[in-house]
């Protein structure tokens, strides 16, 4: 059923896109691109632009500047009509006196298929989405997971180019939110739907996206995977966005030629991974710098006293630890033990892309 999607989806393309309500610039000059067949989640807080760019990529707000392309070609005067996109609400709008069938027959009826054509179609979304055992009830007292399931298989039915979910979760419980996270991602996988995903919730993003725009203040802040975001946050705001609990931002300065940063107050030296960027390294030493640490990558250790320190300067970590020198090999023989414990390189933080 899923081959009934294939080859109707497009690539996106945004190229410098800005929009001003008045005197307040909602999106500044962006620039990004979904592939075909990937589902691309606009990610940020309230106010960072996110669904207005959605609303431009459906036609739905005209551009105050840049251009918008499907598979290359021009879409930016186009209507919505014109774009073939379809979207996905997150208060399902459907028909609450009309059975799953005919809401998610409507778009073929208003286009005047031949009924067999209809029967077929919505035949195989209904297979698709599990939903053959309710294809006769009324949407209206169907649960909040099951009415977004019909909701979605409406915007599949007509083979849309391009599918926009718009805060699909966000009126779910949590073991519904979870189910139809896992739903959606299928879904994708198997039709090999383009789909953008606005959302303010870094979990859905994370779970359900091929990629993740991460936007603040109408400015693109990085582009990247989930796991490009998680590992190497582009800039402050990214490292605390993203991440649950949060990245620990610490303040330092780098310290002298040895490539060391200085953790304050604490006074703690650590090496600079061996990585890092030159931009980093050709700072005068005294710069101020924040250094990032994922609170999973922490370990505990031993604390004595007045102690000597001791800086583990492995390239590929950055532990650090206070030991007296009695201590030291038998601290040396345990983290030997426990390798995978230990915490992974610090990330030296931007501040956020303004």
């Amino acid at each position: 059923m899923a081959s009934l999607f294939r080859g109707a989806m497009a690539s996106i393309r945004l190229q410098e896109i800005w929009k001003r309500y008045g005197p307040v610039e909602a999106v500044r000059g962006l620039s990004l691109a979904c592939a075909d067949g990937e589902l691309l989640a606009l990610l940020g807080p309230s106010g960072c632009g996110k669904s207005s760019t959605l609303k431009m990529i459906a036609g739905l707000e005209p551009l105050s500047g840049g251009a918008i392309y499907f598979d290359e070609q021009p879409v930016t005067d186009q209507d919505p009509g014109q774009r073939n996109v379809a979207m996905v609400f997150e208060d399902y709008a459907l028909y609450p006196h009309l059975t799953v069938f005919e809401n998610i027959a409507f778009p073929l009826r208003v286009r005047r298929r031949p009924p067999a054509d209809i029967a077929r179609a919505v035949g195989g979304v209904l297979a698709l989405l599990g939903l053959d055992e309710l294809r006769d009830r009324t949407v209206r007292g169907l649960s909040g997971g099951a009415q977004q399931r019909v909701a979605i298989g409406r915007a599949l039915v007509r083979r849309p180019a391009v599918v926009l979910f718009d805060e699909p979760l966000s009126h779910l419980d949590g073991n519904h939110k979870v189910q139809l996270r896992a739903e959606i991602k299928r879904l994708q996988q198997e039709t090999g739907i383009t789909g953008v995903l606005v959302t303010h919730d870094q979990t859905e993003a994370m779970a359900m996206a091929d990629r993740i725009a991460v936007m603040d203040r109408g400015v693109l802040q990085q582009i990247g995977s989930p796991q490009e975001l998680y590992d190497h946050p582009a800039n402050v705001f990214v490292a605390q966005f993203i991440g649950e609990p949060p990245m620990n931002l610490l303040p330092g300065r780098l310290a002298g030629p040895a490539d060391l940063v200085r953790i304050e107050p604490e006074g703690l030296e650590v090496p600079l991974p061996a990585a890092l960027g030159a931009s980093v390294r050709a700072k005068a030493a005294g710069a101020e710098v924040v250094v990032g640490v994922r609170p999973e990558r922490l370990g505990l250790g031993i604390h004595v006293g007045v102690a000597l320190r001791e800086v583990d300067a492995s390239a590929d970590r950055g532990t650090c630890r206070q030991v007296v020198p009695r201590e030291r090999d038998r601290l040396a023989q345990h983290a030997a033990d426990h390798r995978d414990h230990r915490t992974q390189p610090q990330h030296f933080l931007d501040r956020r892309v303004q």
